[in-house]
């Protein structure tokens, strides 16, 4: 049963990039909230159930995953890129300022799905070096702070973008 958890219920055991399967269901339930017209609050507030899940079993799971296997970050192990991917949406209601059209929902959590990945797999600084906590908390870490790359990045971006630009953001 650890397995089956820390593996997002057998995303980790797909055979073309585990991770990016396990990162699917945090960006969908995201736009799927966002699309609903779920507030601000309860899309942050699911976000962080989420982020809060993945990590409790990544922490406390991953171990038997890293003994089974004997690699030190298993790639069966998603549970964090669950958690990480879902920290990438956790503030992003409160960045966007304004109602959000259907189009913009999906540049939104498009653009937050891809950097999340970029960040996961390339591991810029420090990203890197977070893989060195032990067990669990090494493999988690590292998805955390791409998470808060993510983040940073799209807070930038409402920053920066027109308000209204091609129709994503309603008047």
């Amino acid at each position: 049963m650890k397995r089956m958890l820390t593996s997002c219920f057998g995303l980790g055991r797909l055979p073309l990039a585990p991770g990016t399967w396990a990162s699917l269901p945090p960006a969908i339930i995201f736009a799927l909230l966002f699309r609903f017209g779920a507030s601000d609050v309860l899309i942050s507030a699911v976000m962080a159930a989420l982020i809060l899940a993945g990590s409790a079993v990544c922490v406390k799971f991953a171990p038997a995953a890293i003994a089974a296997t004997g690699k030190i970050d298993p790639p069966e192990v998603v549970a964090d890129e669950f958690a990480g991917q879902a920290l990438t949406f956790l503030a992003v209601p409160f960045l966007a300022a304004g109602a959000i059209s259907t189009a913009g929902i999906c540049v939104i959590t498009a653009a937050g799905f891809l950097l999340f990945r970029l960040f996961d797999i390339t591991k810029l600084w420090p990203i890197h070096k977070l893989e060195k906590l032990p067990a669990g908390w090494g493999i988690l870490a590292d998805d955390l702070l791409a998470g808060l790359y993510t983040t940073a990045v799209l807070a930038f971006c409402f920053k920066v973008w027109p308000a209204g630009a091609f129709g994503w953001f309603d008047a």
